[in-house]
């Protein structure tokens, strides 16, 4: 959407100031702007979530690790009975096979590995919007010039 049609949208508010609003929003931080691969369609349509547990001392060298390969789109610290959490995309089911069994495995500090097929995702990090409903909770973003 432009920040033309954004002004008209919402009323009474110039592109200009659609325009300097996002600038702020990107200079704080709050929002950055990127275009979202589609992996299926680039050929990889197979999805898995990959739970690791570690030995203790080695989870930030094994989540950094996991973190460096290409395959490898999202790794987070969990609690629970997993130390961390994992979404991989792959080619093929040999592929993901190969790669879990055999690259990520060999990681040192990797006690034990337990994988999962999404065999389809209902929602996604990027079809997020910032909860504004008071029932749903809400939260007020503001620039760091606004917090001073």
């Amino acid at each position: 959407m432009s920040s033309a049609d954004a002004a008209r949208r919402l009323g009474e508010v110039s592109d200009r100031t659609v325009r300097y609003r996002i600038d702020r929003l990107i200079e704080s931080g709050a929002i950055s702007v990127s275009a979202i691969v589609n992996p299926r369609a680039v050929g990889y349509g197979v999805i898995a979530d990959v739970w690791i547990d570690t030995v203790a001392d080695r989870l930030s060298q094994v989540a950094a690790s996991l973190a460096e390969l290409e395959q490898v789109s999202y790794v987070a610290y969990s609690t629970g009975e997993r130390n961390l959490s994992v979404q991989v995309y792959a080619r093929s089911n040999e592929e993901l096979h190969e790669f879990v069994s055999g690259t990520i495995a060999r990681i040192p500090g990797i006690a034990r590995v337990r994988t999962m097929l999404v065999p389809r995702t209902v929602k996604d990090v990027h079809q997020w919007h910032i909860p504004t409903s008071p029932d749903k909770g809400s939260i007020t973003v503001t620039t760091k010039e606004e917090n001073r």
